[in-house]
């Protein structure tokens, strides 16, 4: 399983980024090989329109099967993630993203 969390660093006890178009990280975990895998978003900061189908497009490149973040994709991201395969989890906007996947573990989280 590939599974992708918005975070706000780059380490398991890293926060969660609530936001998914603007979160500073995309945090890739690969289950099979027990890899990790940040991807720098910060510069999405500086964007007036679009971060959310910008940030999708980044997810795409990764190719996960689950998105975990906090509030979930706005209109515009999630009209383009609709058309995709990851299933996306929210409610993980106040826990480290290792929080957050024991969490998804768990059956926690709900889907979106």
């Amino acid at each position: 399983m590939k599974i992708v969390f918005t975070s706000k660093g780059t380490k398991w006890d890293s926060r969660i980024d609530s936001r998914f178009g603007r979160a500073e990280y995309l945090f890739f975990y690969n289950e099979e090989k027990d890899e990790i895998t940040s991807i720098d978003n910060t510069a999405i900061a500086n964007v007036s329109h679009g971060a959310g189908p910008q940030t999708s497009q980044k997810l795409f490149e990764l190719n996960p099967d689950i998105l975990i973040t906090g509030n979930g994709p706005g209109g515009n991201a999630a009209r383009v993630l609709q058309n995709s395969n990851i299933k996306i989890y929210i409610g993980a906007g106040d826990m480290t993203v290792k929080e957050a996947y024991d969490a998804y573990k768990n059956g926690e989280l709900k889907e979106f």
